[in-house]
């Protein structure tokens, strides 16, 4: 059965698992997305090292339906706004970071906001379907998914090829089957692509530096895939 909001006041009707207005969600929810290609990067802090900061590189920066813009990371199992990241020992989002001059700062690149709004304005998309692919972006940071199907006594590392942007906001990794790929380099919007997050095996999102130690067997890596696990 499909329930009309049509000729009703969102602001009336709640979500029941957040407890938000659905206009609020509806206005949170994703509309354009700009790849970040110069580098910059998001930093965080975690209890478990008070005195550190670690960062990630921001995938894209994304424009929502209320015209925030704020840069997208892969974070554990989702792709996720940086000032929003949770994680099990309670990291916290510190800034944005651009490594060339060593400069911190907390709203998204004034270039990057116009970019979006001007592509949001001439690329407004009339769309039926909550699953209407609104746009496709080139993973550009080396991001691999997890995937795990025993607890993690193995893994398999996927590399993901490239960021799926939905109609109703959401967003999903898009991994290469092996056996549908006709043509190689394979590039967005193949038909060998299928999302992450449809697998029952998927369990995380990495950035290259740690794939490519957790496929040396670094022991901090595992270490850290074991916290993970026994947290979650």
């Amino acid at each position: 059965m499909k329930t009309s909001t049509s000729g009703h006041n969102m602001d009336n009707v709640v979500d029941f698992f957040t407890g938000q207005p659905m206009s609020a969600l509806h206005n949170q929810r994703f509309i354009r997305l700009s790849p970040e290609l110069d580098g910059l990067e998001m930093l965080y802090s975690n209890e478990a090292s008070p005195d550190k900061l670690f960062s990630l590189k921001i995938l894209c920066w994304g424009l929502r339906g209320n015209g925030e813009v704020v840069g997208l990371v892969p974070w554990l199992d989702d792709i996720v706004a940086a000032p929003e990241i949770q994680d099990p020992l309670n990291g916290k989002w510190e800034g944005y970071y651009d490594p060339g001059i060593d400069e911190i700062f907390f709203e998204a690149p004034i270039h990057k906001v116009v970019e979006l709004e001007t592509a949001a304005e001439y690329y407004e998309f009339q769309c039926d379907n909550p699953r209407d692919v609104l746009q496709e972006i080139p993973d550009t940071i080396g991001t691999h998914a997890v995937l795990s199907d025993n607890g993690f006594h193995s893994i398999t590392l996927t590399e993901v090829i490239s960021w799926r942007l939905h109609h109703d906001g959401s967003l999903c990794g898009m991994l290469a089957d092996p056996q549908k790929i006709e043509n190689t380099p394979v590039l967005p919007g193949d038909n060998c692509l299928y999302p992450a997050q449809s697998r029952e095996e998927f369990r995380y999102f990495f950035q290259h530096q740690i794939a490519n130690k957790l496929k040396a067997e670094d022991p901090e890596a595992l270490a850290a895939i074991s916290t993970l696990v026994e947290e979650v």
